[in-house]
């Protein structure tokens, strides 16, 4: 989240002018060492972030993000604040939603087989055009607003798959690169709870349009910040990504015609489908048991369970290999989704929602860290891409099976389908477990 050979001097998905230190391959399937300071999580990403040359991709990549978690939001005020209505509003969301899935594989290809800089410096520009232009030119009703909003969601930069593909190809040991993944699940759940704060503060000050437009030419402005700073890659990642290394070895397999990343994918829809399902049944629940001003406060329980899971259950690196440790972590998550089960009041739901959650960053974490070592070098953003689609996959068919759900069985019985289907995923985790080995993975990804 190597890609393609150097075609006449560009680079090669991750940076042609990178420096190249000595570093293991992202694929080591030996349990992860305990290197660098073990003092705690924080310690650990304190040493990760400001080793030479990640600080800068680190932190373009944070702003970059910032879109991401909150443009949905965002657009739906927008087109309230222009006199359209809700289902107008939900349309111009749904359609951005849309286009991001349907350009994000075509995107990830061209990230893989032409670089980085270049894919991120043409979205990084169209995509804050796109957007105010949808927001200064259009009104509710037009023809061209919904052609804006799904070009706007293809235009967007694909900033998460090729931050993760760069942790792939950094000169990092399996502890670090581990703790790389944990920092970008832990940062997902940051955003996901700040950056809607930060479009709130933005409103105090202007429009919904306004705070639009400036989260937008923010995110561009990360997105081109990560094109042009530079980026250490392993001698592995340097190596295998020239056209030499390419002529001589297979073609590369196709994440969807690999069967590591097949079951993976699985149990990643599968571990989304209660996240869907929980989503209408925590308000609902709330509702039932009480006032729905407490909505909120509930629903912010299950992320900041899994903010404190991260800094708490990933406070020391690990020496069980993560192919081991995965299995036993979506377990965790599994009986984590059946403490909602029997709560009978919203108390008992937000506490029950934080000591639950508490494992979800940990299996983020492991799910990248997974397809970092599985999928084959040349096509990782393509990888992570898909492996994202899958968790969005899973997370929208949980959402709308639990509307059809919740009146005929309610909130308990929403939560104990959510319960259900959690344990099916930790079932196929440890079924496809042996497959999840790396060195079960691709031939193409085995030393020459």
């Amino acid at each position: 989240m190597t890609a393609a050979p150097r075609r006449d001097g560009t680079d090669t998905g991750i940076d042609a002018g990178s420096e190249v230190a000595p570093g293991p391959a992202a694929g080591n399937s030996a349990p992860a060492a305990a290197s660098g300071p073990d003092g705690g999580l924080l310690p650990r990403f304190r040493a990760l972030l400001t080793r030479p040359g990640v600080a800068g991709v680190a932190w373009w990549s944070v702003v970059a993000r910032l879109p991401v978690y909150l443009m949905s939001l965002a657009m739906v005020l927008t087109i309230r604040e222009q006199g359209g209505s809700y289902p107008q509003a939900g349309l111009i969301a749904a359609l951005y939603t849309a286009g991001m899935a349907l350009g994000s594989p075509l995107i990830a290809r061209l990230l893989d087989r032409d670089g980085r800089r270049g894919v991120l410096i043409v979205t990084g520009l169209a995509y804050p055009a796109t957007l105010a232009a949808l927001v200064w030119a259009t009104r509710p009703g037009s023809w061209a607003q919904p052609v804006l909003a799904v070009a706007s969601g293809i235009a967007l930069p694909p900033t998460n798959a090729c931050m993760r593909a760069l942790w792939a190809r950094m000169p990092l040991d399996d502890a670090q690169r581990e703790t790389a993944y944990l920092w970008e699940a832990l940062l997902t759940e940051v955003l996901v709870i700040g950056a809607p704060l930060m479009l709130a503060a933005l409103m105090v000050c202007g429009s919904a349009g306004t705070a639009l437009t400036v989260v937008a030419v923010v995110g561009g402005a990360g997105a081109l910040g990560l094109a042009c700073v530079r980026v250490p890659t392993s001698p592995e990642a340097a190596t295998e990504s020239g056209p030499e290394g390419v002529a001589a070895r297979d073609t590369p397999r196709h994440p969807l015609r690999d069967p590591s990343m097949l079951v993976l994918m699985g149990v990643m829809a599968a571990s989304a489908v209660p996240i869907g399902l929980m989503t209408l049944a925590i308000p609902a629940s709330v509702s039932a048991h009480g006032s729905s001003d407490g909505t909120g406060v509930v629903y912010a329980c299950w992320g900041v369970g899994s903010a404190l899971g991260a800094l708490w259950l990933g406070r020391a690196p690990s020496r069980v290999a993560m192919h081991v440790r995965f299995p036993r972590l979506v377990l965790a998550y599994a009986i984590g989704t059946g403490l909602t089960v029997p709560t009978t009041t919203p108390v008992t739901l937000g506490i029950a929602l934080v000591v639950g959650s508490m494992p979800m960053a940990l299996v983020s974490a492991g799910e990248m860290t997974l397809v970092g070592a599985l999928a084959d070098r040349r096509l990782l953003a393509q990888a992570f891409t898909w492996a994202s689609l899958a968790t969005v996959l899973g997370d929208a068919v949980g959402q709308q099976v639990g509307g059809l759900l919740m009146d005929p069985i309610g909130p308990r019985g929403v939560f104990t389908v959510a319960f259900g289907v959690a344990l099916v995923g930790a079932g196929l985790a440890f079924a496809g477990r042996g497959l999840l080995v790396p060195e079960a993975a691709a031939p193409a990804r085995c030393a020459t």
